[in-house]
């Protein structure tokens, strides 16, 4: 999902940079540095390094559309939203850094894959508040089926901005590209599902937003 900064205003860039460097540093303030335990840490490094290797396999037809799964929920739900919000900039600054990327266009494409970190984090206040305290709801709808929907907003988004932005018409992103990223939503959801389902039996304390005694009391 590495946008090109070519096809977008300068001003647009800037303003999206500002924008994502406000938003990571409320995250960063809002996190309590020196409380971290040390299995908290552990899940957030190993999933920021897992979901950078992840992002390594990846196919680019054409500039600015490549295909990858994101990890972007199963980081949320280990590590929560302000520090998947974090590890996602570390991710493209690193892709950046190894030409996977621009760095004019950086602000954009982190705005643009932060989409689903959101998404998990609503979908978990919403299940909290309105589903039952099952450990399955938090499985399948939280891990499963909010991988899906943040893998369909970011494909959506990212084509919304091509045509906005002059570099591919409607009607090639509506029925060459789209697809695409909606056959993409069942593999993202397949292997966030299966992996969170794997750290919640083995490593629960690695999952910070899997709390025995809410799901399994």
């Amino acid at each position: 999902m590495n946008l090109q900064a070519a096809p977008f205003p300068p001003s647009l860039l800037i303003a999206a940079w500002v924008l994502a460097a406000m938003l990571l540093l409320h995250a960063a303030m809002q996190l309590r540095w020196l409380h971290l335990q040390q299995h908290e840490l552990t899940g957030w490094f190993g999933a920021t390094v897992a979901v950078l290797a992840l992002w390594q396999l990846k196919a680019g037809i054409q500039p600015g559309l490549s295909y990858h799964l994101l990890g972007a929920t199963a980081l949320t739900l280990i590590a929560g939203r302000q520090r998947a919000l974090l590890s996602m900039a570390v991710i493209l600054a690193t892709e950046a850094a190894y030409a996977h990327g621009e760095w004019m266009a950086l602000g954009l494409c982190w705005l643009v894959c932060v989409m689903p970190v959101f998404t998990t984090a609503a979908l978990l206040q919403l299940a909290r508040k309105r589903l039952p305290a099952n450990y399955f709801v938090y499985i399948f709808f939280n891990a499963f089926a909010a991988g899906a929907i943040g893998m369909w907003l970011v494909g959506l988004l990212n084509c919304t901005l091509l045509w906005l932005a002059g570099v591919y018409g409607f009607g090639f992103l509506l029925e060459e590209q789209l697809p695409f990223y909606f056959l993409m939503g069942w593999p993202e959801a397949f292997t966030t599902g299966i992996n969170l389902t794997l750290l919640v039996v083995y490593c629960p304390q690695w999952v910070g937003t899997f709390d025995d005694t809410f799901y399994l009391r």
